[in-house]
Formats: C-alpha cells, structure tokens, sequence
C-alpha cells in the first residue's frame, strides 16, 4: 500500500473485471476507498474481496449507468459511505455484434450508443454536479483506440461510440476546468483481457496475432492501463485537461 490518493474516495464503474477491476485495486493499493460499480453484484464483490485481502477498503455497488436515476443513486451511495467523491473513471463500454454498417441491427447500434456514449454522459453529468459543489475532483473516461484514433472493418458501431466519449471529454473538459473538475481520457489498444480474445483463439494463438499486430509485440497488461489512469487522476497531471491517452503499443503511432 502506498500513499498517493490515501483519505481520497474513488468510483469505478465497471469494475466487476477486466481494466475496471485492476483499476480499482491500482487506486487502493495507493489508499483509496473505492466505490466498485457495475449491473451484477457476485463480480463486484469479488473485487471488494481482493481489495479487502490487500489491506484496502472499498464497497459494491449495483447500478446501471444508462439510467439516469441509477447513476444519480450512485454518485449519492458513495458520498454517503464515503463522506465525499474526489475521482471518478468511467470505464464501462460493450463491444456489440461485429457487423458492416448496412447490416447492424438497430438493437445493437442503440445498445452500444446507449452504454458507451449516454452511459458516459449520464456518469459525468452526475459525478460532476456533486463534485463542482464539493471543491472539484478529477475524472478519467476510458475510450478506445478504435474510434478517433484508427478504425477497423465491421466495428463501426463501437468506433463511432468510442469516438464520441474522447471528443464528449474535451469538451467536458472545456466547460468544467473553471469549476475545479479536470477530466482526461485514455484509449487502450488490446489488453489482455477477453474482450479482445477472439471466439475460439487460444492464449498462444492470441499472443502470436498480437505479436503480428502490434508494434509492441503484445497486448497491453492490465497495470499498464490502470498506471495511466492513476496518473490522470492524481495531482501530478494537474496541468493535464482534455487530453486522450492513447496506449495501444504503437499501432495508431
């Protein structure tokens, strides 16, 4: 445990696996108290419980961000547990059915909209309305290097979403610096989570496309998203507003 966001509170959306997960336990191992969030509460517990075993303290949540009133419930749960929200990171995001923009269905291209987009909205119009009357805080959104970056066959959908959360945060950025709330994005490339294993690839046949794929020659690590998120948050990206990290290993370089 280290100290850098020691007597700060935390929110995590997404943080039943995956990146949201290891960002929550990245913020508490260097002392926060973390709200874990997501629509099913088994995994959320589960990060509670790894986070607990490592000497920190956090509480699961269950909400639904693209309903307004549950992300409203939210933001006013971890205020009342806490005593009070400083850092936010808005990590949920779905990959829905990979198709050509004439075939998407319109359940699908409303579902990731819906999730990726308005859910980002709804969780920054909250969290910023507590924290402008609260002294300020510091929100990371999680985007994707699909989208304002690089774009990709059949994954129109989720480009066009992705795009619209890192153009919807510097914009954010820009209306809300003067109320003290200073707000950034990062935008991964594949991680090594199974978001971006493809039905059927094993680990060796995964690290082999990778390999093929990325300047790098791997995918991204969980750690190595979470460290950039912690720095965006923290205060020595103090002078950093609006800006889209991009962490892909090379490939939009």
């Amino acid at each position: 445990m280290t100290a850098r966001f020691t007597g700060r509170t935390v929110l995590v959306t997404g943080a039943g696996s995956g990146i949201g997960r290891g960002i929550a336990l990245a913020f508490a191992r260097e002392g926060a108290r973390v709200a874990v969030a997501g629509r099913t509460a088994e995994p959320l517990k589960e990060t509670v419980a790894l986070i607990e075993a490592a000497g920190g303290e956090a509480v699961a949540l269950t909400a639904d961000i693209t309903r307004s009133q549950d992300v409203r419930r939210l933001v006013q749960d971890t205020v009342a547990r806490f005593g009070g929200l400083d850092v936010a990171v808005n990590n949920v995001g779905v990959l829905t059915t990979p198709a050509p923009v004439a075939d998407l269905s319109e359940d699908d291209w409303r579902s990731g909209l819906d999730t990726n987009l308005t859910g980002t909205w709804l969780s920054m119009k909250h969290e910023i309305t507590h924290m402008r009357a609260h002294g300020g805080g510091a929100i990371v959104n999680v985007a994707s290097n699909l989208g304002a970056h690089s774009r990709r066959p059949n994954l129109g959908a989720y480009a066009a979403a992705k795009a619209a959360v890192s153009v919807l945060t510097r914009n954010a950025a820009l209306d809300h610096i003067a109320d003290g709330v200073r707000i950034n994005a990062v935008s991964p490339g594949p991680v090594d989570t199974p978001m971006s294993t493809r039905p059927g690839e094993s680990a060796a046949d995964k690290a082999g496309r990778m390999g093929r794929e990325v300047p790098a020659g791997r995918a991204g690590s969980v750690d190595e998203i979470a460290a950039a998120v912690l720095y965006l948050a923290s205060p020595e990206a103090a002078f950093t507003v609006g800006a889209d990290l991009v962490l892909d290993g090379g490939i939009t370089a």
